[in-house]
């Protein structure tokens, strides 16, 4: 059945299914094509007439996942000028009041679009939350230092979506007062950056960061090296006017190849330290101007404090990244002793007999760079006005020997287990009742700020565990191997 309704840019007609009406593809700014591709966002498009919102908008341009990842990960490519767009779920658009959860896809800030059929937002306004999802420019327009550009225009795509919401959401139902902002991978350090930034206060109450904090920050002298390198690469000057000679096609080829020079050369002369820490070729610049520290700075320093925060990882994060590449069972004692140090690999080997030093160095680095800097942020926060939660997911996976890996918690979060094309991370017979909680604590956090367990506090530190069968709340879980990090 088609719902119609009316925002500050004109009217969408829209799709009812199953007590939910779903607005897609709908332009939060004008099409960032030629100039204004590498310029900040504009005021949203108005139209005459009924506009059509039944299907998902373009998504940006970006590469797609190399072998062995494009058979683990969805990552949809829809053409068309106008991508910086959003789509609404509601479960009744002539409501007042109801709480908004808005999406912000991962992916190395190179990657993803909320097209991802995992990321539909079907589930969450079946539960009385307005859910909203999102692109934002990627890879070199969205985050390359350049001289005659902006910085950080990812962050600032993020911004316009979010002053979208905030003038237009009533139209769906939604509270502008009772918006939730949500991330997972390069999505979390994006709603982490975001926390941390004066020009997000009052666009969100409470916010969410899925496997991934205030790690995803480069500085402005090693985000020129990236934006050099990126264009020595396809021969033009590192400038807006020069990478906007390049087609869309050789500028992902492009980023496609720094990005995995970054990964696996971890050249510091070549790309620096900041972007060879962050693992990363194009995440946000501290550029002293838009972002003007790193966000874990500005957190300790009181930032965000009035917004509530739920955070956490999967337990086995870094499996995502060494396994299917087959990489792990060439990863020796010296390789591992070099990458996290002997004393902390004795440790791990300790805590884990039999294990390979593979396994130990996926366990290592899933604390190193994902859980360590989450609990990071969690300690920052302690003794400020607003609770922060934290959990931890550690349900694993049959598929590819992959474990609570990076990404598989998210059909689950999603409660899209069933949706068509949600991907084969999850394996065939994923538990529906982990799904079940899991969904439900985010839709009690974005509906009044509680998932339902108590908040984190050093002296004890509560983490909610999701497993199954379901194990609760644990106190400091693998608290010897988090305290190996404590000297950074």
């Amino acid at each position: 059945m088609d719902v119609v309704v009316s925002i500050k840019q004109g009217r969408l007609r829209g799709r009812a299914t199953g007590g939910v009406a779903s607005f897609k593809g709908i332009p939060y700014a004008p099409a960032p094509v030629g100039p204004a591709l590498y310029e900040a966002p504009g005021a949203p498009p108005a139209w005459e007439g009924v506009r059509e919102a039944v299907a998902y908008g373009p998504t940006v341009p970006h590469p797609a996942y190399q072998p062995p990842f494009e058979e683990l990960l969805t990552d949809p490519a829809i053409e068309g000028g106008e991508c910086l767009n959003l789509n609404v779920w509601t479960p009744d658009p002539g409501a007042t009041g109801l709480p908004v959860l808005v999406w912000i896809h991962g992916g190395a800030f190179r990657n993803g679009s909320s097209a991802v059929p995992a990321y539909d937002g079907h589930a969450f306004a079946r539960d009385g939350v307005v859910m909203v999802s999102l692109n934002y420019r990627l890879g070199v327009p969205g985050f390359a230092a350049l001289p005659d550009a902006p910085a950080n225009l990812g962050l600032r795509d993020q911004l316009a979506a979010l002053e979208w919401v905030r003038d237009n959401i009533a139209a769906f139902g939604g509270d502008a007062d009772r918006v939730t902002i949500a991330g997972e991978s390069a999505g979390a350090m994006s709603v982490t950056t975001l926390l941390s930034l004066p020009q997000g206060a009052g666009l969100f109450r409470r916010a969410v960061t899925m496997s991934g904090a205030g790690q995803g920050v480069v500085t402005l002298e090693d985000a020129r090296l990236v934006a050099a390198e990126t264009a020595k690469l396809l021969g033009v000057e590192p400038t807006a006017a020069g990478f906007g000679q390049v087609a869309a096609e050789r500028l992902m080829e492009a980023q496609a190849q720094i990005g995995a020079d970054v990964s696996f050369q971890r050249d510091r002369a070549r790309f620096g330290s900041s972007v060879v820490a962050a693992g990363m070729a194009y995440p946000p610049v501290v550029d002293g101007e838009f972002l003007q520290r790193p966000p874990l700075e500005a957190i300790a320093a009181g930032a965000g404090s009035e917004v509530a925060l739920l955070t956490g990882t999967t337990a086995e994060e870094y499996r995502l990244f060494v396994v299917p590449t087959g990489l792990a069972p060439f990863v020796d004692e010296p390789l591992l002793h070099g990458m996290v140090g002997a004393e902390r690999a004795a440790h791990y080997a300790a805590n884990r007999p039999g294990a390979s030093p593979g396994d130990l160095l996926c366990a290592a680095i899933t604390d190193s760079y994902f859980r360590v800097p989450a609990i990071r942020v969690a300690e920052a926060r302690a003794g400020g006005p607003a609770a922060t939660y934290m959990y931890e997911f550690a349900w694993g996976t049959e598929t590819s020997g992959l474990g609570a890996c990076h990404a598989v918690e998210l059909a689950f979060m999603f409660d899209t287990l069933d949706v068509p094309g949600r991907g084969p991370l999850v394996g065939d017979n994923p538990p529906r009742d982990l799904a079940r909680r899991m969904h439900a604590a985010w839709v009690a956090f974005a509906t009044d700020g509680d998932p339902g367990w108590v908040p984190y506090e050093v002296g004890t530190r509560p983490v909610m565990v999701f497993d199954e069968p379901a194990r609760g709340v644990v106190h400091d879980p693998r608290g010897d191997e988090r305290a190996l990090w404590d000297g950074r």
